[in-house]
């Protein structure tokens, strides 16, 4: 099933409620329309956007009846270290379970999974003697999780509703040795929390090193110092559920791995590199590769600090063939050749910002889709954020750079390969990227001089105009990492049927500072009462989620229209999470993943 609906959920969305519902044999009461989140925001091309909000709207959050309402219990610990939720709550409106304690009952319910190792399924409704937040079963993904109980799980897990699977990543390093990082795929089926036959499938050097696997050299896939793999960008799922893809960063390489579903092996790998001696390119970033209808895989690659430390400028590797830091790239899956690079774009200054490890890698992008007839590049890719804070918009049927080679470095924006707009651009007095959140600097943008982390979302209103929204934190100081306004953008797609596209800023928000984060999301019902959600780390990068008094979040809203903020949540009324991550907005419930899950919504209806 495909709805021709912009924004939520596209393919899967309708499909939890005949897998998880009809096996009951029941109908479902005719009610106002219920939604699932079956994967990080919102859909396979990460719009963020949820358009069939009927409950939420401006008013109402911010008419004082909108708050707290549950939570779980603690989550589990390892070895004495808490919880942390990198990963974004999951939901299925009505989860059919089929084994343990509350077999043959039909609940709402979120999938999550945790730093210490497990996931879980938590109950969001009162279904019988079942209360909110009551934990409906667990399943432990390692039994010995990296970094001493801090890695087990990075990156959202994805739900197949039509096969009651989840889809789920793991470290494990039972040496506890640094660098001795093992990752493995999990496929739970979502009724009982039980591990299917076959998997896990361990993500080895000896299974992804195999002749031709790789498609871009013979780049190997080392362990050990400094090649220290991190899952943490989200999972992705081709339509049809037979191709898992992830997206791996280390500290001097990325990858990305297509895993065949149907026969549980890695199908295929694209590497950043295409040796051992060029590093760079992780693909880090948490929201992950993101997918567009017409099957393209999309990610984007960072950089390596300790290289551009050394060799500077040599660090980018810009006379080399089929290297690609500090890129977007756009693949083909062909099911029997694997991955095929198919576009890139590269920014025009990716040597001065990547040897100072200022890249766009931290950000993923987002697809997406104008109306037909609106303008001469309806099929659009865009980059919000980024450690520079710039905002980038691409036509992803023309992918700008080329196939073999980046460009050579430029220092003057006017020649970078995005769809520029035609104004005059402030910071360098001539076209340009927009630059969203200040100073620009190719100098300073590492650890708390980034920018931004995150990733964009986007909404199309009544009267038919797109909208973007990016967060991140301007910078002030003498060393650029004391944040200030603006750290929240409203950017709008400028479109015209026989021109190409292009951003203009809208609106800044300057009321609030943000420090570290996470990405915006969006509810709205259809193009009317739109919020924007934002949960922020409310410290530094750089302070410690685990010290004697750990950062406590505060979640947002703001009004789409006016970016007005409507509601905060009282401070310390959240519970110490990790980084990046971002709320769950479905059916009038409003879900943060912290060291439990923490439920918001109306408390009078």
């Amino acid at each position: 099933m495909r709805l021709r609906t912009a924004g939520l959920f596209i393919a899967l969305a309708a499909l939890p409620v005949q897998s998880a519902i009809a096996q009951s044999g029941k109908t479902p009461a005719v009610g106002p329309p219920t939604v699932d989140k079956v994967m990080a925001h919102n859909d396979r091309a990460r719009s963020g956007w949820n358009s069939q909000e009927r409950v939420l709207t401006p008013t109402n959050v911010a008419g004082g009846d909108f708050g707290a309402l549950w939570s779980s219990p603690q989550l589990d610990s390892f070895n004495g270290l808490p919880p942390r939720m990198f990963s974004a709550p999951l939901y299925i409106h009505a989860l059919r379970l089929t084994g343990g304690q509350y077999r043959g009952k039909t609940v709402p319910a979120a999938i999550v999974s945790t730093t210490t190792g497990y996931a879980y399924a938590i109950s969001t409704a009162a279904s019988g003697a079942i209360q909110p937040g009551t934990i409906l079963w667990k399943a432990r993904l390692t039994e010995a999780p990296c970094n001493k109980g801090a890695m087990g799980n990075y990156g959202t897990g994805i739900i197949d509703p039509r096969t009651n699977r989840l889809y789920v990543t793991s470290c494990s390093n039972p040496s506890g040795e640094q660098g001795k990082n093992m990752w493995s795929a999990h496929a739970l089926d979502i009724r009982t929390g039980q591990q299917l036959a076959g998997w896990p499938v361990a993500l080895s050097q000896a299974l992804i090193d195999q002749p031709s696997l790789n498609r871009n050299g013979n780049r190997t896939w080392k362990m050990g110092q400094p090649y220290r793999y991190v899952q943490r960008g989200a999972l992705n799922l081709s339509s049809d559920g037979s191709r898992l893809y992830l997206a791996f960063g280390a500290d001097a390489v990325g990858w990305m791995l297509v895993l065949d579903t149907n026969a549980r092996k890695v199908a295929s790998a694209f590497s950043a590199t295409p040796d051992d001696v060029q590093d760079g390119g992780g693909m880090w970033a948490q929201g992950g590769p993101a997918l567009d209808d017409q099957g393209r895989l999309y990610v984007t690659t960072g950089s390596n600090l300790y290289d551009g430390i050394k060799l500077g400028f040599e660090s980018m590797h810009a006379d080399k063939e089929n290297s690609w830091s500090h890129s977007i790239l756009q693949f083909e899956d062909d099911r029997a050749a694997g991955l095929k690079l198919t576009g890139t774009y590269t920014p025009y200054n990716y040597c001065q910002a990547g040897k100072a490890d200022i890249d766009i890698g931290s950000s993923p992008v987002i697809v997406l889709d104008l109306p037909g007839g609106t303008s001469a590049t309806p099929r659009l890719l865009t980059l919000g954020g980024g450690k520079q804070g710039n905002i980038y918009l691409l036509d992803r049927d023309h992918m700008p750079g080329g196939l073999t080679k980046r460009q050579p470095c430029s220092l003057d924006p006017a020649t970078d390969l995005s769809l520029l707009a035609p104004d005059i651009q402030p910071e360098w007095k001539r076209r340009g990227p927009i630059n969203l959140f200040k100073p620009f600097s190719d100098e300073y943008g590492a650890y708390d001089q980034a920018k931004s982390r995150t990733s964009a979302s986007w909404y199309r209103d009544d009267a038919g105009a797109t909208w973007i929204y990016v967060s991140g934190a301007s910078k002030k100081g003498e060393f650029f990492n004391t944040s200030t306004p603006p750290g929240l953008a409203k950017v709008k797609v400028i479109a015209s049927p026989d021109a190409p596209a292009y951003l203009k800023v809208d609106t800044l928000e300057m009321t609030l500072t943000f420090h570290n984060p996470g990405s915006p999301v969006i509810s709205s019902n259809g193009g009317r009462d739109a919020i924007v959600w934002m949960v922020d780390q409310n410290a530094a990068r750089t302070v410690s989620l685990y010290a004697t008094k750990p950062p406590r979040p505060i979640l947002y809203a703001f009004d789409a229209a006016s970016l007005k903020p409507i509601w905060k949540s009282t401070e310390g009324e959240l519970f110490p999470t990790g980084n990046y991550g971002e709320p769950t907005v479905v059916n009038g419930l409003v879900l943060v993943g912290t060291d439990r899950l923490q439920a918001y919504g109306l408390k009078t209806k």
